[in-house]
């Protein structure tokens, strides 16, 4: 929900989706293929630096069957034989994205990585009983996702939190803004000064994350070659994707999905939580699948908006539009450490 007001604010959605039934845990396929590493993020601009740190097989993604045709991409990343892909916005689209990465690519999945923004929190469950609050620019790495019914928590793998405890203390985060690449021209966003920040962000460990529906069990919509916001394609390779038609016909098929963007709109929880060190709309429901496929998960959430900034913005979402590309640019960079050192 919280790109999808965003993407009201900078231009409008042209796509709507229809309803999708809940997908049910099934074990893991037998590894027939290579064995990969999968890094998923929301919306292009979640995972364009990370695509671009990659040595693609092919700019054609893999794609699962229609009428989801979910689209994934295989490579190598920091060594490792990687597949990437956007699990679009909120948690209906994501479990799917990720079931049917299961069904494509079988047991060959080792592991599952979700780089990606989120609302500012304050987290009263830290280490000692500490209070801490998230700030913009940080990066949080939950225990766990939870929206308070359970069917979209997620828990992290202990061994990769302890991967990430290590190597978080060398991880260069940004404290100025980079421009953004909105229209997906693959240009350097570093090429444009941006707003610095006066405090370095640091790796947040440990804590809740929240991961809310506000869209009452409705998938959200993405259009291909739709930018770094509404995209379907991450922008590295948006330029060379060949369009998929029933894709496209399958995402303006069904106003009904309006009824849930206005009620998400108006009706979720946001930034600011007391409870939650980051607020997000996909994380847990990623988390939920890999945990029933036994698969070892941990996200990487950079926040972008819900704390005070130089410019006094007035929260969710112009803080959004203006800093979520430090976020997730930020967790990018944890991520990619981290997919440095995961064996």
């Amino acid at each position: 929900m919280r790109r999808l007001v965003a993407l009201a604010v900078v231009g409008g959605l042209l796509g709507l989706v229809p309803p999708v039934a809940a997908r049910a845990a099934t074990s893991s396929p037998a590894c027939t293929g290579t064995p990969r590493l999968m890094i998923v993020s929301a919306y292009p601009a979640e995972m364009g630096k990370i695509m671009k740190a990659t040595k693609l097989d092919s700019v054609e993604p893999v794609r699962s069957a229609a009428p989801d045709s979910k689209e994934y991409w295989t490579g190598t990343l920091e060594g490792k034989a990687v597949i990437e892909a956007l699990v679009g916005i909120g948690p209906v689209d994501a479990t799917h994205t990720t079931a049917d990465a299961f069904d494509v690519f079988g047991g060959c999945i080792t592991g599952i990585v979700f780089s990606g923004v989120a609302g500012a929190g304050s987290d009263s469950l830290g280490p000692g009983g500490t209070r801490r609050s998230s700030r913009i620019g940080d990066v949080t790495v939950p225990d766990g996702w939870n929206n308070g019914q359970g069917p979209y928590d997620g828990v992290t793998d202990t061994t990769m939190m302890s991967v990430a405890a290590a190597i978080a203390p060398g991880v260069h985060l940004e404290n100025t803004t980079p421009a953004g690449d909105r229209a997906c021209l693959c240009v350097d966003p570093g090429t444009i000064p941006g707003l610095t920040f006066p405090y370095i962000p640091t790796v947040l460990l440990h804590g809740e994350g929240a991961t809310t529906d506000p869209f009452g069990g409705q998938p959200a919509p993405c259009l291909q070659h739709g930018g770094d916001l509404g995209g379907c394609e991450p922008c590295p390779a948006a330029l060379g994707t060949s369009p998929d038609p029933q894709r496209f016909v399958t995402g303006i098929s069904n106003p009904a999905f309006v009824p849930g963007l206005v009620t998400g709109s108006v009706g979720s929880g946001g930034s600011g939580s007391g409870q939650f060190i980051e607020v997000d709309d996909e994380t847990g429901a990623v988390g939920a699948v890999a945990n029933s496929h036994q698969v070892p998960f941990i996200g990487f959430r950079g926040i972008s908006d819900g704390s005070p900034d130089p410019l006094m913005l007035p929260g969710f979402p112009a803080q959004f539009v203006v800093y979520d590309q430090l976020a997730a640019d930020n967790a990018a960079a944890m991520t990619l450490a981290f997919v440095g050192a995961w064996s």
